[in-house]
């Protein structure tokens, strides 16, 4: 690899990123700035990227109980998802370079901080992209074909700041992608199920997402980045929660379509009601507050994923 052009000082760890973590404590010297670009050190991005897929997979689990349960095919999602965040993130700072250089909390990044050069940047997306992509081919064609059609979205969502308020919404239709994959996966085929999950995930993101865009709305307004932040601004609580609302609503009616039955729904309200703790106690102006809230969307996938789980089992077992 090429040397990188100059770097910043101090250890090269990033702003954001969690102290203690794995890859600050253990990776090797040489691949630590590779692994902060792809957010490595920070697992909320591939969890929520991953819990579409698995709850997809769980609801077509229900849907078609006479099948064994997916669990290999929820390990190959949360390898591909944990892989293919890291390549998105990759691509993201690469076009982002001098978007990041001027915001507080992005310009230690590898990239702007000068630790990786674009060229070696490029590389390891491209060694990411592999491994993603042979994970994807485990999968039936159909399956195939739609991850290879998610590669639109995840090409057009980093330039979409600069030209529109609601790049959460384009960050929405491709981290919600999973919601179609799962069931494609266990079913060959699509359905109203996996479409409303689909929809409802969209609605998800562009809540959480504008909670944590809440962090950096001073900085996108000095520098004219667009995000539903800025777009909602002292009206972003009620419109979250318009979000959620809709979203929830969305989820619940694709679990009752797939046949989930009396165990989901007793056991459904728990994912809700992370979702209104977030909202009841989200201050906008307390960012390490809304970076909380923002993270706290893990257990919310976590929860409904248990949820469709214990459907099944008891759909199964009775």
């Amino acid at each position: 690899m090429q040397t990188p052009p100059k770097q910043d000082a101090g250890d090269g760890r990033v702003a954001d990123a969690p102290k203690g973590n794995w890859v600050d404590r253990y990776a090797p010297e040489a691949l630590k700035p590779y692994f902060r670009m792809a957010r490595f050190d920070r697992p909320i991005g591939y969890q929520l990227l991953f819990w579409p897929c698995a709850i997809s997979s769980a609801m077509a689990a229900i849907a078609r109980p006479e099948a064994p349960f997916p669990y290999l095919a929820i390990i190959l999602f949360f390898i591909g998802a944990y892989v293919m965040r890291g390549a998105g993130c990759v691509f993201n700072d690469i076009v982002d370079r001098d978007i990041d250089g001027k915001v507080a909390r992005t310009r230690s990044r590898p990239i702007p901080s000068g630790r990786v050069s674009v060229t070696q940047a490029a590389g390891f997306m491209v060694l990411l992209a592999l491994v993603g992509l042979l994970v994807l081919v485990q999968f039936n064609p159909f399956t195939i074909g739609l991850g290879i059609a998610s590669l639109v979205l995840v090409a057009i969502y980093p330039f979409m700041k600069r030209i529109t308020y609601w790049p959460q919404l384009f960050l929405g239709l491709a981290f919600s992608w999973g919601a179609l994959m799962g069931w494609a996966a266990h079913m060959g085929s699509l359905g109203w199920p996996p479409v409303l999950l689909y929809l409802g995930s969209i609605c998800w993101v562009i809540g959480y997402d504008t909670i944590y865009a809440l962090q950096d709305i001073e900085d996108d307004v000095l520098i004219g980045v667009k995000s539903t932040a800025r777009l909602f601004g002292d009206r972003a609580r009620p419109i979250v929660a318009g979000f959620y609302a809709v979203g929830i609503a969305l989820w619940l009616a694709a679990a009752f379509l797939s046949g989930a039955g009396w165990a989901f729904f007793a056991t459904a309200w728990v994912a809700p009601a992370i979702l209104v703790w977030q909202l009841a106690t989200l201050d906008p102006a307390d960012h390490p507050g809304c970076l909380k809230r923002f993270k706290a969307n893990h257990w919310v996938g976590l929860a409904f994923t248990l949820s469709l789980w214990i459907a099944y089992l008891a759909q199964t077992s009775f």
